[in-house]
């Protein structure tokens, strides 16, 4: 491996999550961006939202941007991290760590059986086929049959069978940290796989299946070796999800939050090294912060036919989106490859006719 990848793989993501490290120790305030200081909980609970979401993000990357599997049934693994580490936590009253092994032991078992069944079509088959498997789990949670889930109402983690670092406000810094560990293992991970045999056959598949096939290989296979990681990593993501937002509700397990996975990847950038990792984080600041700029005082002086547009976070954030993919095709990441191809264009434009000269 040669110096420059060893940087861009390696030394240059944990030189940025090792900065990252460092937010809570910040007590500096940053105005219009945040309302708080950075070091203070509030700030600190949407930063660790905005690193988790990125976390998701990647994870749902690795089926679609680099393998082109188009699954609209992510959320299902996630609801099932959320779920189950809570309900055996909070209902069956295990410890912790046993909690969190029994979860992860189940989704790789479930990720392999779902994935074996929905991969035996392709397509947009393939995608209706992970909608149904995730639809049945949202029914189930919403039905709650054996009074587990408790439908509506969520179910909230019970504090006393947590680590102590991780509850309370006053744990929002530890909070925090856990996330950053969550989106940077995951980025590692994906950066491992990526550059491994079977990580350059998913990308040979996104790109042309059939020859991959004529080639002897089993795509089958290796595409339901990403869907397992894939799925198993969006598990542990909804682990760190209960543990943030101490509970678990019904808004994981729609379908649209798989949709919103999505957008994310498209926002950032499919199949690119940060792409979905700034993608999940941008989203989730813009969603969050959008309500404030609904409700300021300069919107609320607009004449009516603005006003009640601009007050609809979602009107604004559609309109985000729909700029980025009119104007950055590629995504956040794509116009900084654009950016890097352009300045290279400009050199080789510049040292050309002095080479000609000579």
């Amino acid at each position: 491996m040669s110096n420059r990848r060893l940087v861009a793989d390696w030394l240059g993501p944990l030189v940025v999550f090792g900065a990252l490290a460092l937010v809570p120790e910040l007590g500096f305030s940053i105005p219009k961006v945040f309302d708080q200081p950075i070091s203070s909980p509030g700030t600190l609970a949407l930063l660790g939202a905005c690193l988790l979401f990125g976390g998701l993000a990647l994870t749902y990357d690795i089926q679609f941007g680099y393998t082109g599997l188009l699954s609209f049934g992510h959320a299902l693994y996630i609801a099932l991290g959320v779920y189950l580490s809570n309900i055996a936590i909070t209902d069956w009253h295990w410890s912790f760590w046993p909690s969190i092994l029994f979860t992860m032991a189940v989704a790789v078992v479930v990720a392999t059986i779902l994935g074996y069944v929905s991969l035996r079509v392709g397509g947009i088959a393939f995608a209706m086929v992970t909608l149904a498997f995730a639809q049945a789990g949202a029914v189930l949670a919403l039905k709650d049959p054996h009074h587990w889930t408790h439908g509506e109402e969520g179910l909230g983690a019970d504090y006393t069978k947590l680590p102590k670092a991780l509850v309370g406000i006053v744990n929002t810094k530890n909070l925090y940290w856990l996330t950053l560990a969550f989106v940077a293992a995951v980025f590692f991970v994906v950066r491992w796989t990526v550059d491994s045999s079977p990580g350059r056959i998913w990308q040979a598949i996104r790109e042309n299946e059939r020859r991959v096939e004529v080639l002897g290989l089993r795509p089958h296979a290796y595409k339901l070796q990403s869907f397992v990681l894939s799925s198993t990593l969006a598990a542990a993501g909804g682990i760190v999800y209960m543990l943030l937002y101490s509970g678990s509700t019904l808004a994981v397990t729609q379908p649209n939050f798989t949709l919103t996975l999505l957008l994310m990847v498209v926002i950032g950038g499919a199949g690119s090294r940060w792409g979905a990792v700034l993608g999940g984080i941008l989203y989730t600041y813009l969603n969050n912060r959008l309500v404030a700029v609904g409700s300021s005082s300069t919107v609320e002086g607009l004449p009516h036919a603005l006003r009640i547009p601009l007050e609809q976070p979602l009107f604004l954030l559609g309109v985000v989106f729909i700029l980025i993919v009119v104007f950055m095709p590629g995504g956040i990441a794509g116009l900084a490859v654009r950016g890097r191809v352009s300045g290279l264009r400009r050199i080789e434009a510049a040292i050309r006719p002095e080479a000609e000269g000579t």
